[in-house]
């Protein structure tokens, strides 16, 4: 042991060599402590390096499990979504359609509302305008047969009132109207 202070303190060596054969004592003796600490070596430093390595392991091996089974549930979700979205598609583009149907149906029914209504204001119309001119022929009639009178009561030097006269007169003015030019 001497010489291996006498060396540890030199400033000659490069340093310690335990397999230097010079120093052959040294090197058992460190084989010895080092074979004899091994066991403690082991089960305090070495044990728990392992069981955390593993536990590392374990660990990482759940969370590529636990990863992969996210992906497969998101691309379950993503398709579930796209599923969803095209059957909306659909949807809304049924509901359009039927919305486009629907909007024609009624502008053909509200046409068809107001061709009647305009049909029927028409033949309105057409009534009231016969009914307004054979108003005014029979007044215009009346107002002839008056004058009619009133020239014959000149013509004849007397008042033309009897009733087979004004009747007389009344077809006369008739029969010229519907002949000759005063038509209904």
């Amino acid at each position: 042991m001497h010489n291996f202070l006498t060396f540890a303190l030199s400033s000659e060596g490069g340093g310690f060599n335990p397999l230097d054969p010079e120093y052959g004592g040294v090197a058992v003796w460190t084989w010895l402590i080092f074979l004899l600490s091994l066991p403690f070596i082991w089960k305090v430093v070495m044990g728990p390096v392992t069981k955390a390595l593993e536990a590392r392991d374990e660990a990482a091996a759940k969370a590529i499990v636990d990863a992969q089974a996210a992906k497969s549930g998101a691309e379950a979700a993503r398709a579930e979504v796209e599923a969803k979205l095209a059957e909306a598609r659909t949807q809304a583009a049924r509901i359009v359609e039927e919305a486009r149907v629907r909007a024609e149906a009624r502008e053909k029914e509200i046409l068809e509302t107001a061709r009647r209504e305009a049909q029927a204001t028409s033949q309105r119309a057409q009534a009231e305008i016969l009914a307004a001119q054979d108003k005014a022929l029979g007044e215009i009639r009346a107002q002839v047969v008056n004058i009619s009178m009133s020239a014959a009561g000149s013509v004849l030097r007397r008042k033309v009132d009897a009733s087979d006269d004004r009747r007389l007169v009344e077809e006369i003015v008739a029969g010229a109207g519907s002949g000759k030019g005063m038509q209904k």
